[in-house]
């Protein structure tokens, strides 16, 4: 089971895949418009909801910030690269794939999905292994975005990488020492943007698949960008070019 904590996230689960939620607990006197229509949502959607004391989060949560509302649900499953090679044409001539290379924070993932979600990528492409967990914290900064993506798991992401490539995927990669500027990368087409982890950035081999590497320039006294935040640059950049080609 996991936990979807916050008035959007729960809100979107509700709306968008209801049949994940087992249950809503609300907390003791927080009771106003939002949270009337979170308990609509789930009476529309055939689940109780019990009302809780704040103690009661704090043991099920800890400090997290969950606004009086927690929904228990089913564990996402996250899809195969065959599940997404079999949706692949419904994706259209131009996909836009994002893929993370090692995002070990919660919050960063989660902030990376929301920002793939707004800038309407088709697909997000994770490693099994050195990925921070689709957890309440995730879900909760993803504020309802990773609802709408599809999220793929994979064991080896240069392997992926290469499969792309035979898709006629374009694969950008992030590097702060690359020579060429994020504004001249290539945009059009099917397209994969790759992120690297919040210390070390790309790795090796993710570094040696990618087709172009870009960095973004700064101007002031900080050397970089949290990856969150560059991801949703390099991100509607990229859309940005599409959507004037």
């Amino acid at each position: 089971m996991s936990d979807v904590i916050g008035f959007q996230a729960v809100r979107s689960v509700l709306r968008e895949n209801s049949e994940r939620a087992r249950r809503l607990y609300v907390q003791r006197g927080r009771r106003d418009g939002r949270m009337s229509e979170l308990i609509g949502l789930a009476r529309a959607a055939g689940l109780r909801h019990q009302t809780m004391d704040a103690q009661w989060f704090r043991r099920r949560v800890g400090e997290a910030v969950h606004q009086g509302v927690l929904l228990e649900c089913h564990e996402a499953a996250l899809a195969d690269f065959e599940t997404m090679l079999a949706q692949w044409d419904s994706f259209g001539p131009q996909p836009l794939l994002l893929l993370l290379d090692g995002i070990t924070d919660p919050r960063n993932y989660g902030a990376c999905l929301r920002s793939a979600s707004g800038a309407g990528v088709d697909v997000v492409i994770v490693p099994k292994h050195k990925t921070a967990p689709l957890s309440a914290v995730a879900l909760k900064t993803a504020q309802g975005g990773s609802e709408d993506l599809l999220i793929v798991e994979v064991t080896n992401l240069a392997r992926a990488m290469n499969a792309l490539r035979d898709l006629q995927v374009w694969i950008v990669g992030t590097d702060g020492d690359a020579p060429t500027e994020f504004r001249q990368m290539q945009a059009e087409g099917p397209l994969a943007i790759v992120m690297g982890g919040e210390e070390k950035g790309l790795r090796r081999l993710t570094r040696e698949q990618c087709d172009q590497l870009v960095h973004i320039p700064m101007q002031g006294s900080v050397s970089s960008l949290n990856v969150s935040v560059a991801t949703a640059v390099v991100l509607y950049e990229a859309q940005r070019q599409r959507l004037e080609s």
